[in-house]
């Protein structure tokens, strides 16, 4: 998995598998050591030409799954990459065992913080990945399971997450699915306005704390 050209990696930037490629010279900080020793990621160096040019995040989908959801990740890794996405992949890497919140979250925060334009996120049922994404600001992420439900969810709601079940989908039916969120234009008009009613809920109690 490479990382995006910068002048120094810092924890943040550690991908829960696979390698980092940083350009020769990039400082990594001491903590972005110690999580991808953790985490056995290696830290490769390259060269700058060998980086290349970081995708757009228009063009870039975050991707990652739990046990359940390991084997429909991969095979939908393909797809991405057919219909011209890069795929930044956060794991997992086989069918271990998994917290799917920690998937969610790794996800999550790449399409919050701008870093890709969409997250993909497959578990036994979506259900719980869907719950944990969407408890990070600015995320709207959508457990789709036909056409209609991924066409409904760009359409009139502007998600930016999907998740999907990888026990209770086939991969063509999964596919089906991604293409169609994927392909499906934001409306706007009337439901920009209840967009923005998400976003003022979620404003409101960004600061509220639950009675104990």
């Amino acid at each position: 998995m490479a990382g995006c050209m910068r002048q120094s990696i810092t924890a943040q930037d550690v991908p829960l598998s696979g390698e980092l490629k940083v350009a020769a010279g990039t400082i990594v900080t001491p903590s972005a050591r110690d999580l991808a020793r953790e985490r056995g990621v290696a830290i490769v160096e390259v060269s700058a030409g060998e980086l290349g040019a970081p995708a757009p995040p228009a063009r870039t989908v975050a991707i990652g799954s739990d046990h359940g959801g390991y084997a429909m990740k991969e095979a939908l890794k393909p797809l991405l990459a057919e219909l011209g996405f890069t795929v930044r992949d956060v794991g997992v890497k086989n069918a271990a065992p998994a917290d799917y919140p920690d998937i969610a979250l790794a996800v999550a925060e790449l399409v919050a913080q701008g870093e890709a334009g969409r997250g993909v996120i497959v578990d036994g049922a979506g259900i719980g990945s869907a719950m944990a994404a969407n408890k990070v600001p600015g995320i709207r992420a959508a457990l789709c399971y036909d056409r209609a439900s991924a066409r409904n969810s760009r359409e009139h709601n502007n998600a930016n997450i999907l998740t999907l079940g990888g026990r209770l989908l086939t991969h063509s039916q999964a596919e089906e699915v991604l293409r169609t969120w994927l392909e499906t234009p934001f409306g706007g008009g009337r439901h920009a306005a209840r967009v923005d009613k998400i976003a003022g809920i979620e404003k409101r109690f960004a600061q509220w704390t639950p009675r104990s």
